[in-house]
C-alpha cells in the first residue's frame, strides 16, 4: 500500500496528512536553522579588514593577503587611497569607516600609515592598528621628516620629473626602469615591471603635511617591515614601533618595501593577532 492510498481525501488522511508535513518541517528546520545561524555568527565575529596603500603603489598591491583574509572569513576592503593630502586621504578613508559596521582592522602601507594614523581617531569601530612598511607619525611630523629621521632612504634619486596637475600641484613617480630595485626588489622582474606601469602618483605635498593626533596613542599597532625597505629604513621602522608601544614588531630579514607582497602569510599572522588583540581590548571593562 503505498503512502497515496493511506493519505486519501477523507478527514483521517488529511489528518494524517498535516501531521507529516509538520513533522518534515520540523525536521528540516532542526537541520538546516542552525548551519545557517552558525555561518551568520562566524561572518559576524571577524572584524572588517581595511587595506590602505601608499605612495608608488594601487589597490591590487594586496591581492595576496586579501585572497587569504578571504579565505579566513574577514570581510575585506581594499580602499583605493586619493593620495592627494593627509587631510583630504584621511577624510575620504574617515567616510568609508562611517559605512561599516562591526569592529574595524585598518592596515596601512608606507604612506597609507599616516592616513590610518590620522583617520582613525575618534574612531571607536576602529579595533587595531596594522603599520606594514608604514609610517605612524606623531603629530605635526611629516611623512618626509618621518623617513629623514634615520639614514638609508634612497627613494629620491629614483624619482621622475615632477608631473604638474591642473591646480599647480606636482604629482610624483618612480622611474619605471629603477622601480623594481627601489621598491620591490624581492618580486620577480616581471611583476614588478607590471606594478612599475600602474603605479599611482602622490601629491609632493603630502610628503610635506604635518599630521594630526595620532590614533596608535590610544588605539593597539602591530608593526611588518623588511630589513631591506629602500624607501622607509629599518630603523625608522623600529623607532615608530618602540614609540607607539606597538603589540609585535616583526622584521622580515631581505624584504624590500612591499613585504606584504612577497610575505603575505606574515601579514595575515599580524591581522589574526590584532584580531584576537582587539576583541580582548573589546572585553575590557
Amino acid at each position: 500500500m503505498t503512502i497515496g492510498h493511506f493519505i486519501d481525501g477523507t478527514l483521517a488522511g488529511r489528518r494524517v496528512f498535516a501531521i507529516l508535513f509538520m513533522l518534515l518541517l520540523a525536521l528540516t528546520s532542526s537541520v538546516a536553522m542552525p548551519t545557517s545561524l552558525h555561518a551568520k555568527e562566524s561572518a559576524m565575529s571577524k572584524p572588517t579588514v581595511v587595506l590602505v596603500h601608499g605612495a608608488f603603489a594601487e589597490s591590487s598591491s594586496w591581492n595576496r593577503v586579501i585572497a587569504k583574509l578571504q579565505a579566513k572569513g574577514y570581510p575585506v576592503i581594499a580602499l583605493a587611497n586619493p593620495l592627494r593630502g593627509v587631510q583630504v586621504d584621511a577624510s575620504y578613508l574617515s567616510s568609508t569607516l562611517a559605512t561599516i559596521e562591526g569592529p574595524v582592522i585598518l592596515v596601512g602601507h608606507s604612506y597609507g600609515g599616516t592616513v590610518i594614523t590620522v583617520a582613525a581617531t575618534g574612531r571607536r569601530n576602529v579595533k587595531a592598528l596594522v603599520y606594514v612598511s608604514g609610517l605612524a607619525p606623531d603629530v605635526g611630523e611629516s611623512a618626509a621628516g618621518l623617513v629623514g629621521k634615520f639614514p638609508g632612504s634612497t627613494l629620491g634619486p629614483t624619482l621622475a620629473p615632477p608631473v604638474t596637475v591642473a591646480d599647480g600641484g606636482k604629482d610624483l613617480y618612480i622611474l619605471q626602469e629603477k622601480f623594481h630595485a627601489q621598491f620591490a626588489a624581492d618580486l620577480p622582474p616581471a611583476e614588478a615591471k607590471l606594478m612599475a606601469a600602474t603605479q599611482r602618483p602622490i601629491l609632493a605635498a603630502a610628503f610635506d603635511e604635518p599630521a594630526g593626533a595620532p590614533a596608535w596613542k590610544t588605539i593597539p599597532s602591530w608593526f611588518l617591515y623588511g630589513s631591506l625597505d629602500k624607501n622607509i629604513p629599518p630603523a625608522v621602522h623600529a623607532f615608530m614601533a618602540q614609540r607607539a608601544g606597538a603589540r609585535k614588531a616583526v622584521e622580515i630579514k631581505g624584504a624590500s618595501h612591499v613585504v606584504m607582497m612577497s610575505h603575505p602569510d606574515a601579514l595575515v599572522n599580524l591581522v589574526d593577532a590584532a584580531a584576537s588583540g582587539s576583541q580582548e581590548r573589546a572585553g575590557d571593562p
